[in-house]
């Protein structure tokens, strides 16, 4: 049973596209140190021919988690996930349906469909946000079209990460950051945008109201304390966008960007207000909402992804490798034979990673990989290429240039991909912290309760408490002669 010997500790639950955790937070003088006390994996559903997330699995293990804690005393509890996925409630306030995974096949085509009734450019003016084919714009107009009695049926729309605060409280709001991700939301209002879903026809009273990052949602409610010292403890919205609170961890603005590096990769600025002009649109640049009134101007990058669908791969091939045991045959391997765009269509939701990656390099007339290693090595070298040409464009669609990287997330334990991203970029790169998520919701999380009195403050906080490491760039020259012919394989321009 964890004890709490640094005074009132933060629970931070942090649900990734892969595993969820419940992570302990103490402070005490101006060091900040964490413990996992609960991992748990978080495994889509697949039913009746469509892909869900177990919600109530999810709360099972949120449960499981609290009651892990004994009778420690918690100056909070937040809850961050992923963006984009949403879930409806019905009028006893009731989960109407597991909700969807944006990995479900019901989105394909519907972005068009949408782009015939409303322009690009009016959709991109209302909310800033960049086109995909996932995004909660699209699977709502889906829903009206494959169930439209069940959205009927709904009284109230929450994303993921707002569900469980309601589980927690009783209290319906869509945290800022989270609902940003929906391509429903006015950035400069930071309201929803209601013209929007009426023009499409959507139930523009469905989603709760907003609240910013650092609210206190409410107490936890008594039938979950019990009896227990965990018995009016505040529940607060963090940045519940998982990279919103990995973001709000660190200081990436005025020069230095940020590489949110997981199942997505997520690589932008901190900016004070959004950049909706249209060399974004064209650029197809996100405005995602920050904390304390900021803006993430950023590009979705598929990611980590695209390694653990080849491993997926291979585990159906009966072999079994490790992160670290493919990064060490990556590292063996010749650099520039096989390159591909991480963002093609064909790498959202393959049956077989390895066969779309095959398929890539076949139609861009290149040599397929022929062992594991090759195949990690065009992976981890095409992201670098992408960071590259993703930064690029920051720099022109804000106007700012960058001069470093901070890289985040678990993704920056990779230390082969940290070095390649510096090579690619010409940048000097700081990893870490792996844990910027967890410590970005405590951050706020201690925001909110008085602990510090600036984000400035916390920030320093996150920086003290746990050191980067540098990479710089090296051989630039050499990618510099394979930049032209990665962008050849780019020519569409898709998250």
């Amino acid at each position: 049973m964890p004890k709490s010997i640094h005074g009132t500790p933060y629970l931070a639950f942090d649900f990734g596209a892969e595993s969820g955790r419940a992570v302990l937070a103490h402070l005490q003088s101006g060091i900040l140190t964490t413990e996992e006390v609960h991992r748990f994996p978080n495994e889509p559903v697949e039913y009746g021919g469509s892909l869900h997330w177990d919600a109530a699995r999810l709360w099972f293990e949120v449960r499981k988690a609290l009651a892990r804690l004994g009778e420690l005393e918690l100056a909070g509890i937040g809850v961050d996930a992923w963006g984009v996925d949403y879930a409806l409630l019905g009028e006893s306030g009731e989960l109407l349906e597991n909700p969807y995974h944006y990995r479900d096949r019901r989105t394909l085509g519907v972005m068009e469909e949408v782009l015939k009734i409303v322009d690009k450019e009016d959709i991109y003016q209302a909310t800033g946000i960049q086109f995909m084919p996932i995004n909660t714009l699209y699977q709502l107009f889906a829903a009206r079209r494959q169930t439209p009695k069940l959205l009927e049926a709904a009284k109230c729309l929450l994303t993921i990460p707002d569900l469980f605060h309601y589980w927690l409280t009783g209290n319906a709001v869509c945290e800022f950051t989270n609902a940003t991700t929906t391509q429903m939301v006015d950035p400069v209002k930071r309201m929803w945008a209601t013209g929007l879903m009426q023009r499409l026809e959507l139930p523009a009273h469905l989603p709760a109201p907003i609240v910013e990052p650092g609210s206190i949602l409410g107490t936890l409610l008594p039938e979950i304390a019990g009896h227990t010292s965990l018995a009016g403890t505040p529940v607060i919205a963090p940045a519940c966008h998982d990279t919103g609170s990995a973001v709000a961890a660190i200081s990436a603005r005025d020069g230095t960007a940020f590489l949110s590096s997981g199942t997505w990769s997520l690589l932008g600025t901190e900016l004070d207000s959004p950049v909706i002009t249209p060399d974004a649109l064209r650029l197809n640049f996100t405005n995602e909402g920050g904390v304390n009134g900021t803006t993430r101007l950023l590009k979705n990058v598929m990611g980590l992804w695209m390694l653990q669908g080849c491993r997926q791969s291979w585990a159906a091939q009966g072999l079994s490798y490790d992160y670290r045991e493919l990064i060490e045959l990556a590292t063996r391997k010749a650099p520039f034979r096989h390159l591909i765009d991480p963002d093609d269509e064909c790498f959202l939701r393959p049956p077989d990673m390895l066969t779309a990656i095959n398929q890539f390099c076949t139609r861009t007339h290149q040599p397929v990989p022929q062992e594991p290693g090759a195949y990690v090595r065009a992976v981890l070298e095409s992201l670098a290429f992408k960071y590259r040409l993703v930064l690029r464009n920051l720099e022109q669609v804000s106007g700012k240039p960058i001069a470093q990287i901070r890289i985040i997330g678990g993704g920056s334990k990779n230390r082969l991909l940290n070095q390649l991203t510096a090579e690619a970029t010409g940048k000097k790169v700081l990893a870490g912290p792996a844990e910027a998520t967890a410590l970005g919701n405590v951050a706020i999380q201690i925001l909110a309760t008085g602990g510090a009195t600036s984000l400035q403050e916390v920030r320093a906080i996150v920086d003290r408490s746990f050191p980067t490491e540098v990479f710089e760039p090296v051989e630039t020259d050499k990618w510099e002669q394979h930049a032209e012919r990665f962008e050849q394989y780019c020519e569409n321009i898709y998250a």
